[in-house]
C-alpha cells in the first residue's frame, strides 16, 4: 500500500515541480524524481513513521550522475501536494545553493570538476612558478645542492 501511495505521490509532485521530469522507482523501494534540465533530483522514501516520509534533494552531476543528497527532511504523508512541494522547492534550493559555494579546501573553479580552461589556466601558472609552493622534494634537492657547494668551498679552503 505505502509503494503504491508513494509512487502516486512521486507522480503528482513531479509535475507540480516540472515539466520535464524522469519518476522511477529506487533499489530501496522509495521513488526518484529527476530534472535534468535543471540538474536537481528528489527522492522519496518511507521514513521511520508510518505516515512519513522522507524526502531528500541534490545535483544532477556532468555526466548524469548525481551527487549526495545536501539537504532531507520529514514529511507527512497527509499533509499534501502542496507542503510536500514546498518544501521540496525549499531542500532544492538548498541543494542549489550548496552547489553555487564551493568546497571547503578547493578552489571557486571547483577541483576535479572544474571547467577545462581553469584546470589548464593551473598548470600554466605551475608551469611559470606560481599557483603552488615548494614542494617538499624540491626543498631536499635544494638543501643537496646547497650542502655540495658549501662541501666543495670548505674543500678548496683547507687543500688552497
Amino acid at each position: 500500500m505505502v509503494g503504491a501511495q508513494l509512487r502516486d505521490t512521486a507522480q503528482e509532485l513531479a509535475a507540480v515541480l516540472w515539466r520535464e521530469h524522469t519518476v522511477y522507482r529506487e533499489r530501496s523501494g522509495g521513488m526518484v524524481i529527476r530534472g535534468e534540465h535543471v540538474r536537481r533530483w528528489i527522492s522519496l522514501a518511507p521514513a521511520g513513521g508510518r505516515d512519513e516520509i522522507l524526502v531528500r534533494a541534490g545535483r544532477i552531476l556532468d555526466g548524469g550522475t548525481t551527487a549526495p543528497a545536501r539537504s532531507e527532511a520529514v514529511v507527512p504523508l497527509s499533509a499534501g501536494t502542496g507542503v510536500l512541494a514546498a518544501t521540496c522547492r525549499r531542500l532544492l534550493a538548498d541543494a542549489a545553493a550548496d552547489g553555487a559555494r564551493p568546497a571547503p579546501g578547493r578552489e571557486a573553479a571547483g577541483g576535479s570538476g572544474g571547467s577545462r580552461k581553469s584546470r589548464k589556466s593551473r598548470k600554466a601558472a605551475r608551469r611559470n612558478g606560481r599557483g603552488r609552493h615548494t614542494g617538499f622534494s624540491s626543498w631536499v634537492i635544494l638543501v643537496c645542492v646547497v650542502g655540495v657547494i658549501a662541501l666543495f668551498a670548505y674543500s678548496s679552503a683547507m687543500h688552497g
